[in-house]
């Protein structure tokens, strides 16, 4: 009974695994019916997961990288080199690439329902295989929405651009 009279019946779950089961319930809704943000604030959400995996990247994040890259993840470089998600894991755990700077400039991101593109120049510096590299490309990336957030789905990245004159 409680304090104004009102008797609660016995659960038979223990209070620990009601918790577990409502969260449960609340979890599954939201896979039914995904809530969608505005186009700006897709934008904004894609661009900050843009700047996180960049980081990740150039810190060999793998953790990082792995909650970004959808299971099926394919990058194609302009060369026509596949990486899969497991490649480029594989590639920050390995030690054989590090990268003082990972980072793009001049970005642009189009949301359309569950899809986005962002496009932009990638400067890399720092060490690939053993062997120091000074570039930029140009890049564009396809995330998709999924019940969990948006994930990193496909890549494709142009050839190094020529390297500017030297006055």
């Amino acid at each position: 009974m409680t304090a104004a009279g009102v008797t609660r019946a016995a659960s038979p779950w223990p209070w620990a695994a009601r918790r577990c089961a409502l969260a449960a319930a609340a979890a599954l809704a939201g896979t039914i019916a995904p809530a969608h943000a505005s186009p700006a604030d897709d934008q904004k959400a894609l661009v900050a997961l843009d700047i996180r995996y960049q980081r990740a990247v150039e810190e060999n994040d793998a953790r990082t990288m792995g909650e970004i890259l959808a299971d099926d993840f394919v990058l194609v470089e302009g060369d026509g080199k596949r990486s899969t998600k497991g490649d480029l894991l594989a590639e920050a755990r390995g030690g054989r690439t590090h990268y003082r700077v990972q980072r793009d400039t001049d970005r642009t991101v189009v949301v359309s329902g569950d899809t986005a593109v962002l496009t932009a120049r990638l400067t890399a510096q720092g060490i690939e295989d053993g062997a120091a590299v000074d570039y930029q490309l140009w890049f564009s990336d396809v995330y998709v929405r999924t019940p969990t957030g948006w994930r990193y789905f496909f890549g494709q990245a142009s050839l190094p651009l020529p390297a500017p004159p030297h006055h």
